[in-house]
């Protein structure tokens, strides 16, 4: 369980530019509301509306909210075969990706695993920034929003921060003005 109680990851990625939201659920069965959440949003950002999602057989995705949601937007909802992952060949190896960059990221911070939402949150951000789609020479980003990404932004997951010492009435002038080093994450 992720620290926001979450326990499974929803990974969309858009077919062209191949870049991805990842969303976080409590249960599968908020699968629904929150792709609808993301569609909508999608769809008033981007100024276009989604023609085709494709699926595996899930009961998440294979169900009568979903199926008349897709048909109220008229987006088409493919299903891949049933036991051929290789259907969804690009979400999967995202998935992976993903898994892996978290995985990294968590270890090397030394955080406990809980911050795996938020590991997950973080690959997925700086992977649609600095991954380059080999054709077309731009990243996931660039061919979305269509200006260069900023990542000057960006700092180190899970680095030192310090809490702020208010014990202390009046702290000398070489006092210490933290209580104690902590890993914790940036915003």
């Amino acid at each position: 369980m992720s620290l926001g109680g979450n326990l499974y990851g929803l990974v969309v990625v858009d077919d062209y530019s191949r870049y991805t939201w990842t969303l976080f659920l409590h249960t599968n069965k908020d699968a629904y509301s929150e792709f609808k959440n993301l569609a909508r949003k999608l769809q008033n950002t981007c100024f276009s509306n989604i023609g085709a999602i494709r699926s595996d057989h899930g009961w998440e995705f294979q169900n009568e909210k979903f199926i008349s949601f897709c048909n109220k937007l008229g987006i088409s909802h493919n299903f891949s075969a049933l036991r051929t992952p290789q259907q969804n060949g690009v979400v999967k190896r995202k998935n992976r990706s993903l898994e892996e960059v978290a995985r990294t990221i968590l270890n090397d911070s030394g955080l406990p695993k809980c911050f795996w939402a938020n590991a997950v949150s973080t690959a997925c951000y700086v992977m649609n920034r600095v991954l380059i789609r080999p054709i077309l020479k731009k990243t996931p980003y660039e061919l979305l929003n269509g200006r260069n990404p900023n990542v000057s932004h960006l700092k180190v997951f899970g680095c030192k921060c310090y809490v702020l010492n208010n014990d202390k009435e009046s702290l000398g002038k070489f006092d210490a003005k933290s209580d104690k080093s902590i890993s914790g994450l940036l915003s």
